[in-house]
């Protein structure tokens, strides 16, 4: 064998350990992650717990990547039920440890704290959260927006508060929207006190809760935003099906909307008829 025969045969073997130091490194690092998974979707609550108290219901969760800054949260307490849909500040690994953060915060708030105004359960949530990364000393601007919504089953009463994300709800195929305070849960510069809307149910009422993941995505045959006046017509248009035809609707349009291309964000809508 020649010298320069070895040196390319030297010099391939170098790259091939090189490959395998990188898949190796590259599998533990989605090891890790996909572990990290399990944690989260601790956070989440179950399907079976949702539809015990909620039995119509759809829950369209879909993350960019293997974890997510989305999460939806539920808590019961006497006849008051709680959802939300949230968006953590981030996608990946860096959200997913944001919405830690902010689902402890929102537990902390109704567990510890007794609280079951919305408005002021996202005003005590915004502290804690600010509290939390106050102790790391460095100016920490993250946190989330949140769209949550309290039924209560005796009087039938709906009450709800938002932070940046709206919440939609059907009556008779009639749309309307309520329009959500314009702050995050976290540092903002002109902080002011959560509204708590309250509204009067009628039986078969639908209501949307959602992040801005599938309004934001990018798709159809000219590659522009879906927007929520799209997500708009088509809730309104399958407001008669079930909730699971619903939301196999919204996922097929999701992907039928992207395509090839790559999301942009992670996607979360909550569907509930009362």
């Amino acid at each position: 064998m020649s010298i320069r025969t070895q040196e390319i045969s030297n010099q391939k073997q170098i790259v091939e350990h090189q490959k395998e130091l990188v898949q190796e490194k590259q599998k533990e690092i989605i090891d890790s992650i996909t572990y990290a998974k399990r944690l989260q979707q601790a956070i989440l609550p179950p399907k079976h717990f949702i539809t015990q108290h909620l039995p119509n219901n759809f829950v369209f969760y879909h993350p960019k990547d293997i974890v997510a800054g989305d999460f939806y949260w539920m808590h019961v307490e006497g006849d008051l039920i709680f959802i939300a849909a949230a968006d953590s500040t981030g996608h990946g690994v860096p959200g997913a440890m944001v919405s830690i953060v902010c689902s402890n915060a929102l537990e902390k708030a109704v567990n510890e704290f007794r609280l079951t105004d919305t408005g002021k359960i996202l005003d005590k949530t915004t502290d804690l959260v600010l509290d939390t990364f106050a102790k790391s000393g460095e100016e920490i601007k993250d946190g989330m927006d949140i769209s949550l919504l309290c039924y209560n089953k005796l009087t039938k009463q709906i009450t709800w508060s938002g932070a940046n994300n709206q919440l939609w709800y059907i009556y008779n195929s009639e749309l309307i929207e309520v329009k959500a305070d314009k702050q995050p849960i976290g540092k903002s510069d002109h902080r002011k006190n959560f509204t708590t809307h309250r509204i009067h149910c009628e039986e078969g009422t639908l209501f949307y809760l959602m992040t801005d993941g599938l309004p934001d995505q990018f798709g159809g045959p000219k590659g522009k935003k879906f927007k929520y006046k799209q997500l708009q017509e088509l809730l309104i248009a399958n407001s008669n099906n079930s909730l699971n035809e619903q939301k196999t609707v919204i996922s097929n349009h999701f992907n039928d909307w992207k395509g090839n291309l790559e999301q942009v964000d992670d996607v979360t809508i909550i569907g509930i008829k009362l």
